[in-house]
């Protein structure tokens, strides 16, 4: 269950950066941060 919603909340929140990034690159960085603190909450 726990794990469901980590990841609804990580593709929530990778959505949301997605779409504040105006380049690639930013993108690349949000999506890499969003990792990180997946990483750090399991």
């Amino acid at each position: 269950m726990i794990k469901k919603v980590i990841l609804a909340a990580t593709l929530g929140v990778m959505t949301l950066s997605t779409a504040a990034c105006n380049t690639v690159r930013g993108a690349a960085a949000d999506a890499t941060d969003v990792a990180n603190e997946v990483d750090d909450e399991i």
